[in-house]
């Protein structure tokens, strides 16, 4: 489950770092912000995950 999770993490970071360069691209503020979202959701999935291997290891 923890890869999966962290595959679509991955994923909607990369999609979030081009919607954002369109946006640069372009001038489009609301894709920039909305590219910039999607990175900082990735990021928090990636560090619940880290978390979540972290406590697993104490427990084991």
């Amino acid at each position: 489950m923890s890869l999966e999770k962290r595959v679509e993490a991955t994923a909607k970071n990369i999609e979030g770092k081009v919607q954002e360069a369109l946006g640069n691209i372009t001038g489009d503020p609301q894709a920039q912000a909305e590219g910039q979202a999607k990175q900082v959701e990735a990021s928090s999935i990636h560090v619940v995950e880290n978390v979540k291997d972290q406590v697993k290891k104490i427990i084991d």
